[in-house]
């Protein structure tokens, strides 16, 4: 699985680098990013809640 974050959206909560360090983080610019290619099998469930609770919806995962 693989986290994509439309970082034109993003409103730089920090939400999602709260909920899933282990994938997402805030970058330089203050914006989050996904910081792994693929999502580690045991990250997938907090990935999702990462995914789930962004207020914007632009954490995508396939």
């Amino acid at each position: 699985m693989k986290a994509i974050i439309d970082r034109d959206g993003c409103i730089s909560c920090g939400l999602c680098a709260e909920t899933c360090p282990e994938v997402f983080r805030m970058a330089e610019d203050g914006l989050a990013e996904a910081y792994v290619d693929e999502i580690p099998e045991e990250e997938e469930d907090a990935a999702e809640e990462a995914r789930d609770g962004c207020p914007v919806s632009v954490i995508s995962i396939s």
